[in-house]
């Protein structure tokens, strides 16, 4: 497989009343195309901190990161900012969404925005119902944001996430505000994705998220500690990978 994210001696401080406080400490991983990678560790590990490096988001203090062959620390602000605009997809624990938007253009807007993808609008609204058609939400596109379910938004969330191709999806503790039945569908959304080639990389402290995924990778105190991985994800086989997982995460620590 071709290596997509590239992450060497990774270190991030961050000055607070004039003290450092040293996040990341040489953190050293790959994530090859078509891979879904999960975070784990304990509250206050790094997990976020290093998800936003790693996807330019947040500057790095030492080390490389690079994406696609690109190192992110050689790109300036602009060059970045189309770099996750183009080539990354974002989903967060908390659905930021214009209010003033129907669900569908808050999906479409980052197509609106981007150069990448040479069309007219119509077409950008055409792939936009196809995505929600996809995920099952395409009887709330034209509803506001404050008329769909928290699952719904998700959903949505991750149809905008989409809506430019990218080459990898980063997420946040992507179904941390769903209750157990959103989190389930949400979750079997992004696996599917994930089946169909996109590479994600998303934290969570859910094990029956991280399940899901490819790879585990465990962090403390800004390191990480190990890694596990699960292989490719089969429903059948859930309940043995959560098993598998949870042992694995008692040897961690966890």
């Amino acid at each position: 497989m071709k290596n997509i994210l590239q992450v060497k001696d990774l270190c991030k401080t961050y000055v607070v009343n004039k003290r450092q406080n040293n996040v990341l400490k040489n953190v050293n991983f790959s994530v090859d195309e078509g891979e879904m990678i999960a975070v784990m560790g304990p509250s206050g590990s790094g997990k976020s901190t290093l998800l936003y490096t790693v996807s330019g988001m947040d500057g790095i203090t030492a080390g490389q990161v690079e994406f696609c062959g690109r190192s992110l620390a050689d790109m300036n602000q602009k060059e970045l900012a189309e770099l996750r605009l183009d080539e990354m997809g974002f989903i967060f624990q908390q659905m930021y969404m214009l209010k003033n938007l129907s669900v569908l253009d808050n999906i479409i807007l980052p197509a609106c925005q981007s150069d990448k993808i040479r069309e007219t609008r119509r077409q950008t609204v055409e792939r936009g119902h196809a995505l929600m058609r996809k995920l099952g939400i395409i009887e709330v596109a034209d509803n506001d944001i404050n008329e769909v379910s928290g699952g719904q938004l998700q959903r949505a969330c991750i149809c905008r996430s989409m809506i430019n191709k990218p080459r990898m999806i980063f997420a946040d503790e992507p179904t941390g505000a769903l209750n157990r039945s959103s989190s389930d569908e949400v979750m079997e959304e992004l696996a599917g994705l994930n089946a169909e080639g996109t590479t994600i990389m998303l934290v969570t402290h859910d094990v029956k998220v991280a399940a899901k995924c490819t790879r585990i990778l465990y962090i403390v105190d800004g390191n990480i500690r190990g890694e596990h991985n699960l292989g490719r994800y089969q429903k059948a086989k859930l309940r043995d990978r959560e098993r598998a997982l949870n042992g694995w995460l008692m040897e961690m620590g966890w």
